[in-house]
Formats: C-alpha cells, sequence, structure tokens
C-alpha cells in the first residue's frame, strides 16, 4: 500500500465524518429510532428456478417461494408489450421489480471496450426505468485488464475516483431516469469500500437519479470490520439509509488460513449478523427490498432463505403482509 493511497483513505474517512456531521445538522438523516405501530413487512427475493417466459407464470413462482421482489425477468428495453405485460402481472401479485443488473466494467483499461460497456449499462438503466425496478446496479469497475472487477493499485486512486463519478453523471444524464435509481455496490477493494467514501461519491456525482445498493459483505474487507460487521451494517443504515433502494443477501466465513481469507456462503453458514441487517431494513423510511444472490442450487437458496426468515421471526419482523 502506497502512501498515497493511506492519504486518500485518511482523506475520506475524515471527509465522510465531515459530511455526516453536515447532513444531519441540515436535518437530511435523522437517527431512527424503535418503529412505532404496525410493522410494515420487509421483502424478500432472489433467484428461480422455472423455465418459462411467461411474465404471469414467472411472477406467480416468485410467490410460491415467499418472495415479494424479484431480479428483471428477461426483456429487451424495446420490447414494450412484454414490459407492460411483466409490470402487470408482478403488480398483480405483490412483487416488485428489484433491480436490472448491469454487470460491466466501466472502467476497463481498453477504451473499445469501456465504451461498449458504458452502452450496455445505459441500455440497462433504460430497461430499469421502463419496468419501474427499485435500480439498476453495477459496480464502479476496476482498472484490472484481466477480471473486471479485480484489485488494481489504481482502484483507490483519485483518477478511478473521478471516472466513476464522471460515469455515473453520464449515464443518468443520458436516460433521465424517473421511475428508477442507477447505483454502485461498494467493493472491498475498489472504490468505494465503505460508507464514508459512499457519502463521498453521493455528493461528488450529485444527481437525484442515483442511489446506493448495501451488499454489507462487500464493506467486510479487514478483520476489524468483519468482527464487528454488526456495528459496520448498522453504521451503513444511519449514514446511507436515505438513499438505500435495494440490497443483496448472503454471508461470510473465516477460512482457516494464515491471511484474511472471506468467503461467500449460504446466509447462516457464515458471521454476518443478520438480525442488525434486517433491523437496518426494517428502519428505513422506503422500503428496499433483501435479495438472495450467488447461490449455486435451488436447495441452496431454500436454505438462505429459511434461516433469514427465521432471523426476522425471532425479531419480530416478517416477510409476509398480516392479512395474506
Amino acid at each position: 500500500m502506497t502512501d498515497d493511497t493511506i492519504s486518500r483513505r485518511a482523506f475520506f474517512s475524515n471527509a465522510g465524518s465531515a459530511a455526516l456531521t453536515s447532513l444531519v445538522a441540515a436535518g437530511v438523516l435523522a437517527a431512527r429510532g424503535p418503529s412505532t405501530g404496525a410493522q410494515r413487512p420487509l421483502r424478500l427475493g432472489g433467484p428461480i428456478f422455472v423455465k418459462s417466459h411467461d411474465p404471469a407464470v414467472l411472477a406467480q413462482a416468485h410467490r410460491d417461494l415467499g418472495y415479494r421482489a424479484a431480479y428483471a425477468p428477461e426483456v429487451k428495453v424495446s420490447d414494450t408489450d412484454r414490459i407492460k405485460s411483466i409490470i402487470r402481472e408482478f403488480n398483480s401479485r405483490d412483487v416488485i421489480i428489484a433491480e436490472v443488473g448491469a454487470w460491466r466494467n466501466m472502467l476497463d483499461p481498453d477504451p473499445e471496450k469501456r465504451q461498449a460497456n458504458m452502452t450496455y449499462v445505459e441500455e440497462r438503466l433504460a430497461l430499469a426505468d421502463e419496468l419501474g425496478a427499485r435500480c439498476c446496479v453495477d459496480i464502479a469497475g476496476s482498472y484490472d485488464p484481466k477480471v473486471w472487477f479485480g484489485p488494481n493499485p489504481r482502484n483507490l486512486s483519485g483518477e478511478f475516483i473521478d471516472a466513476t463519478v464522471g460515469n455515473c453523471r453520464r449515464l443518468i444524464d443520458a436516460v433521465k431516469p424517473t421511475r428508477t435509481k442507477f447505483s454502485i455496490e461498494m467493493m472491498p477493494f475498489n472504490f468505494p469500500s465503505g460508507p464514508d467514501e459512499y457519502l463521498q461519491l453521493i455528493k461528488k456525482v450529485d444527481r437525484e437519479g442515483f442511489a446506493v445498493h448495501l451488499d454489507v459483505c462487500n464493506v467486510m474487507n479487514s478483520p476489524q470490520r468483519m468482527y464487528h460487521n454488526g456495528d459496520v451494517i448498522r453504521e451503513c443504515f444511519h449514514k446511507l439509509g436515505r438513499w438505500i433502494v435495494s440490497c443483496h443477501a448472503k454471508d461470510l466465513k473465516w477460512e482457516e488460513y494464515v491471511q484474511v481469507s472471506l468467503r461467500e456462503v449460504i446466509p447462516g453458514r457464515g458471521g454476518i449478523d443478520y438480525k442488525a441487517y434486517l433491523k437496518g431494513l426494517s428502519g428505513l423510511q422506503d422500503e428496499a427490498p433483501l435479495m438472495l444472490e450467488h447461490l449455486k442450487t435451488a436447495e441452496e437458496y431454500t436454505e438462505g432463505r429459511n434461516y433469514i426468515k427465521s432471523v426476522a421471526q425471532s425479531i419480530g419482523l416478517s416477510f409476509e403482509p398480516a392479512n395474506s
């Protein structure tokens, strides 16, 4: 790690704290106490294992699994009739479209690939807006020439930050979304890697169409954060809560290895504090769906889903409306 990287980390830590103080003083962020009255049910979603292109079948398959949120079904932004059918069938079953994924490297070091990737992400953002999805989500990208999300010394540089701000502005200004938000995930070794850095990104992008997609596992990039992940999760919701539009669900387990090594596992098999996670979600002013991801089989998703629901029940929360 270079001195420049260390100084930038110190800068973002201090600047993020100052930004938070300013927002709280202005009344933009307020501490949220325990909810009163009826508790709004949370929304859970994940992949389904149904071979069909029929929006009605797909929507019902989500409800059959207890999901009230979904990843966007396959559709092109030009297919207006199918988009209308998806919206109608999913809405009729109280299933919201949580996100349209746009998993491309917006900072690919190859100019032609970078341009093609930006064009793709712009199309995905436009699709998210047509569907009324909660967000279109990507990561900032990477300067690594081989792995699109890989580590690179330039990924915490001022150059990376400025380019990311420019990319977010460019996409939002091109699409001008009114029914969705563009969002990126925090990553363990790329900017933004924590809530203070994300606050700085929000301020720099300065667009109404920009929001936060929260994956708490991606924030756990040090022993300190992992050991105290419940506190880190609460910090994320406190500082970023008003901008959070969707979240990912998985878990992290320490590998038995001499160096720090955290491996993604099924929810319930790792050490992520799901009580803190679900309490944070329940305290948001606007609901944000929690989407299971990165598992391999229907059985693994069932295990993860059941674990998350059991944690919710243990703290008085639910993923289903009371009258369902």
